[in-house]
């Protein structure tokens, strides 16, 4: 996991390419399209990463889920609702940039753990 730069703030949410790209501005010009399957399988959902100290849940059959809508919590999350009906996940700005810097990571290591299941 990279080092996030601390206090680095969204300033933009948009949705992108029918709802399957969140894309994200941040405050210092970096701007990330984020896929929706891969926030959909990486959700920091208890359901996703595991109850307690239970292992991480391994998500397949995502390929073509949508975000249905991008809602505010407070002033440090979003809750993303996915168009297969999981809502549970607060995606915080800290959440986000991370996700944003290790995309590619996430990626690859999502693809082989599919491969492998």
């Amino acid at each position: 996991m990279t080092e996030s730069k601390p206090g680095r703030w969204p300033t933009e949410l948009r949705l992108k390419a029918g709802k399957k790209t969140l894309q994200v501005s941040f405050d210092d010009g970096l701007q990330a399209d984020l896929p929706a399957e891969l926030l959909r399988v990486y959700s920091p959902s208890a359901e996703v990463q595991g109850h307690g100290s239970g292992p991480k849940k391994l998500v397949l059959g995502k390929e073509d889920v949508a975000i249905r809508s991008v809602e505010r919590v407070g002033s440090y999350a979003v809750r993303l609702v996915f168009d297969d009906g999981h809502d549970t996940g607060f995606y915080t700005w800290a959440f986000l940039d991370d996700f944003a810097q290790t995309l590619d990571e996430k990626r690859d290591s999502y693809d082989k753990e599919k491969a492998t299941a």
